[in-house]
């Protein structure tokens, strides 16, 4: 009896561990065990209440139009900007050029032009005041502020000497957890409204109205983004693909497709029912450790590069030309950028 006992009491033998898999194998097995029966990976669960909120809609095009729309320029160009304090800095611009002046023939005319702009800047976490004023008589003014946290105010200004040319516009951005709206008033009794929603975690859908009061002109459009997951260092998508309709004739489709942490390759169609205009854009997006070249070619035969080669810290060389073989119009400018 008492033996009986002393034994139950006892400790269980140590169990012997398993023998250790190669690193090869372990890491090989979990994958094994989240795939199906017929070898292929289980789906991704979504989780529809949770989507990401998405871009706004008048940034739809933003990976495209930084390959697609560089900022070419004609002439001689020099920016100065100074940093006063983290939150204040000044710019200094001069420009020496050429402009095109309207005309009812094919010929392009062109008269020398020349500006300096004086700019101010103010960057807060919730205020952003920019301003610039030119010798011509014009002058541009931003605003940024952040109301709350979903909801911010935004008013942008141009006034000049020119009677009926001054323009001002004041919108109203909310941003909800999946959803994005704007609503906007301007000069002219302008009123327009956009909404664009996530409906998955990589397809947003949106539209657009507005009414033109003094031109007693309105419209509606639709418009459709797809990006992948993948997000680049500066914060654009590896893969965009969007689609835009509007009641007014225009019909707009871009692509954008990172090849690798370096280089981007955008492509647009564009296509005006009023005019039976087709164009069609090709771009690219070229990024090393001390330049940026970017450029693009369409179907009218125009032809467009700008090079930013930083020659020290602080100071950027650009390098602009621009030819429109179609109307046999060349434009190639210098310029030169100091202060960050």
């Amino acid at each position: 009896m008492g033996s009986s006992v002393s034994l139950a009491a006892a400790p269980p033998p140590p169990v012997a561990p398993p023998p250790a898999l190669p690193v090869g194998l372990a890491q090989v097995l979990p994958q094994k065990a989240e795939e199906k029966g017929d070898g292929k990976a289980a789906p991704e669960k979504v989780d529809w209440l949770d989507l990401p909120c998405p871009v706004p809609y008048e940034e739809l095009q933003r990976e495209a139009l930084m390959s697609l729309k560089p900022e070419l320029f004609e002439g001689l160009r020099f920016d100065f900007m100074k940093m006063l304090n983290q939150r204040f800095a000044l710019s200094h611009s001069v420009y020496m050029g050429s402009m095109e002046v309207p005309s009812q023939s094919s010929d392009v005319i062109k008269v020398p032009s020349s500006h300096y702009e004086f700019g101010a800047n103010f960057l807060d976490p919730k205020l952003m005041l920019i301003g610039r004023v030119l010798t011509d008589g014009r002058m541009n003014a931003r605003v940024k502020c952040d109301l709350t946290d979903n909801l911010a105010l935004k008013i942008h200004a141009q006034l000049t000497n020119e009677p009926h040319f001054s323009q001002g516009m004041f919108q109203f951005d909310y941003k909800g957890k999946d959803y994005r709206s704007q609503f906007q008033i301007g000069n002219n009794a302008f009123y327009g409204a956009n909404y664009i929603q996530s409906v998955s975690p990589h397809l947003s859908l949106g539209g657009e109205i507005f009414w033109i009061g003094h031109q007693r002109k309105s419209g509606v459009g639709f418009a459709g983004r797809y990006n992948t997951d993948k997000m680049t260092v500066t914060g654009y998508f590896d893969q965009v693909a969007t689609a835009q309709v509007a009641s007014t004739g225009i019909v707009g489709l871009s692509y954008v497709q990172k090849v690798s942490e370096k280089v981007s390759l955008a492509s647009d169609f564009m296509y005006n029912q009023m005019s039976r205009d087709v164009t069609s854009t090709f771009g690219y997006d070229y990024i090393l450790r001390q330049c940026r070249l970017r450029g693009k070619i369409d179907t009218n035969g125009v032809v467009g590069a700008l090079l930013e080669e930083r020659l020290n810290m602080g100071v950027t060389l650009l390098l602009s030309a621009e030819i429109d073989h179609g109307k046999k119009d060349y434009k190639f400018g210098f310029g030169l950028t100091v202060g960050e």
